[in-house]
């Protein structure tokens, strides 16, 4: 399927044939649009996708990102978390893959604690595998996270090393760089954001479900250089979440560049409506170092 967008981008299938940890049932996705911004909305997701925009072949680089929108894995922010973003990624010479991915339900797993995850596992294990039709070096995959979907990144970023699916065998899965942007990170009584806690986890997690899905706590020598933003007077998603990452992507000796907004809420997207600082621009700047 391709998109009837200004510049029209390829919809694929993220899995050929079963879909993995899925139940079958009728699929009932829907999406709807905010009448005041035009903002793209989608539910019930249980057939998970990837958008492809690639930029021009002259001007790209080489890197991705796949972007996990977020939605507090109830939706998906699937247009300024996602679609805009991928095209603003795309003027800086960036691929980006927009991943639709399964938002967890029993409905329509059988684990739906590792449904996302395996999705985003898969995500990246796609576009290595399709890095030379898709002018990508397979050493410049990074995956990037909005809210929840932030969560989903963070993860990926830091359970690499053990696939939630076996049939993966040896393929890489580490990300070579994490952008997260007003992320869910800790699933800590204290700083956790409750809903996306409890659709993924359930109402009653166990303090090892918490400290394992909490990103936090699993940064080591391995994790990819990362890029945070988050504004102070996040309400959703408190800001310690993004500090909490930082301090410890620090005391790992990972490197880290971390924008804290005093004002804007949460889900702004690429644009904080009370700052006239564009942090795209200073990610673009970021990637330059980053990814050479």
């Amino acid at each position: 399927m391709i998109l009837s967008a200004a510049s029209a981008q390829t919809v694929v299938p993220l899995y050929e044939g079963k879909i993995p940890n899925s139940i079958d049932a009728d699929n009932i996705e829907k999406s709807d649009t905010t009448k005041a911004d035009g903002k793209i909305r989608v539910r019930d997701v249980s057939v998970p996708t990837l958008t492809v925009f690639l930029p021009a072949k002259e001007k790209a680089t080489g890197a991705a990102v796949v972007i996990c929108p977020g939605g507090g894995y109830s939706l998906l922010a699937i247009s300024h978390e996602g679609y805009d973003v991928a095209a603003a990624l795309n003027k800086m010479g960036v691929a980006a893959i927009v991943l639709k991915y399964r938002l967890p339900g029993d409905r329509i797993m059988t684990a739906k604690e590792t449904g996302p995850l395996q999705d985003a596992q898969e995500a990246i294990h796609v576009v290595r595998k399709r890095a030379a039709e898709w002018n990508i070096d397979v050493n410049k995959v990074g995956i990037m996270g909005f809210s929840a979907g932030g969560h989903l990144a963070s993860t990926a970023g830091t359970h690499f090393s053990k696939p939630v699916r076996k049939d993966l065998g040896n393929v890489n899965l580490r990300p070579d760089f994490m952008i997260l942007i007003y992320p869910v990170i800790s699933f800590s009584d204290s700083l956790g954001h409750t809903g996306s806690r409890t659709k993924l986890l359930g109402a009653t997690p166990s303090a090892e479900k918490k400290a394992a899905y909490s990103a936090e706590l699993q940064v080591n020598a391995q994790t990819p250089p990362t890029f945070l933003v988050h504004a102070q007077d996040d309400k959703s998603v408190k800001v310690g979440n993004s500090i909490k990452l930082y301090e410890a992507l620090t005391s790992n000796n990972i490197p880290a560049e971390m924008h804290l907004y005093p004002k804007g809420g949460h889900g702004f997207g690429m644009v904080n409506p009370t700052s006239g600082d564009l942090w795209m621009g200073r990610l673009e700047n970021w990637l330059k170092g980053v990814v050479k």
